[in-house]
């Protein structure tokens, strides 16, 4: 196959699904560049939409990037190519986090639903029903994670509630924390159309009760823009975490993470990322050393998963923005 045959509305699609992925405070910190030759696109971090106090690793970027590296694989998948994928593929190049070479292949399949899901998956910052997910969901989502290299766990009411205490106290640090709270409120309704943040109606309303820690944005409580209401009485969670913590390790839990994400919404299964204690090191290894299923390993996200509304849905880059063409 060659690149005439790769038609520009394809690759847009390509690119589009990409961009759909969810990113630390929706700042999509991606680039995408065609290398013709080879039918490759080659995933770079996009660092000055980087996060320098509250990501000062970079951790949650390469997340990122890897959520956005699993979309593309399912829309490759889907369009009937293989999606070849080489994580840090040239040292020489630290911001090139990963390649995906589209190889002609009469084998793959796609995933069923995820395609449709991935257009459809964003963020619910909004109450969930007290429902609680099937066991066989349940079972679906840890396969998901465990597919993509990564594990998750879904404690039970007495850890859960050490992990919401845990990223109560970073919520109140991030607002107490003047560079990172003006760092988060530049993300929130960003003035300029290019920055494309958080919209304030996207942000969702604060827990009345104070029983989930919904991340504050604009770095204080006020009704007129984070509204109370009543969430859940007892969330579920669920941990995602890894055997070790390096960046190819970022990037996989990435994958897993939106593979987790896509499969729960192909089963109108609302998500929202509770991210606030892992961009602490003391929180994060307090999360590292709760008992979970026995296994010790390094905590990349927490996600609270339920039923209920959708909410709105963030805005995004547009695909031209985000892709260049040529090496």
């Amino acid at each position: 196959m060659s690149l005439t045959t790769l038609d520009v509305p394809v690759l847009d699609e390509l690119v589009g699904a990409a961009v759909a992925a969810p990113s630390l405070h929706n700042t999509r910190p991606w680039r995408f560049r065609l290398d013709p030759e080879t039918r490759t696109l080659l995933v770079h971090a996009a660092t000055d939409r980087g996060l320098r106090h509250t990501d000062p690793m970079g951790r949650g970027v390469q997340l990122s990037v890897g959520c956005a590296v699993l979309n593309l694989r399912v829309a490759a998948a889907h369009f009937g190519w293989e999606p070849v994928t080489r994580l840090l593929p040239r040292p020489e190049q630290p911001d090139l986090l990963a390649s995906v070479r589209l190889a002609r292949t009469s084998r793959v399949t796609a995933a069923p639903g995820l395609y449709e899901a991935l257009w459809r998956r964003h963020s619910s910052r909004f109450p969930f029903s007290g429902r609680p997910l099937p066991s066989g969901l349940r079972s679906e989502l840890t396969e998901a994670a465990h597919t993509e290299g990564a594990w998750l766990h879904f404690p039970g009411p007495r850890e859960t509630g050490q992990v919401l205490r845990t990223t109560w106290v970073a919520e109140g640090r991030n607002r107490a924390d003047a560079d990172r709270a003006t760092e988060s409120r530049r993300w929130t309704s960003a003035p300029h159309p290019a920055a494309l943040g958080l919209t304030a109606a996207a942000v969702g309303p604060q827990d009345a009760l104070d029983r989930v820690p919904m991340r504050d944005f604009g770095a204080h409580r006020h009704p007129a823009v984070l509204p109370a209401r009543p969430y859940e009485a007892h969330p579920t969670l669920a941990v995602l975490r890894t055997a070790h913590d390096r960046r190819t390790d970022w990037l996989r839990a990435g994958q897993a993470l939106e593979r987790v994400l896509l499969v729960a919404t192909a089963h109108d299964v609302r998500s929202s990322l509770l991210h606030q204690a892992l961009e602490w090191a003391d929180l994060r290894g307090q999360l590292d050393r709760l008992p979970g299923d026995g296994r010790r390993g390094h905590t990349q996200m927490v996600m609270r998963l339920g039923y209920g509304p959708e909410g709105p849905a963030t805005p995004r880059r547009g695909v031209r923005e985000s892709l260049a063409t040529g090496v």
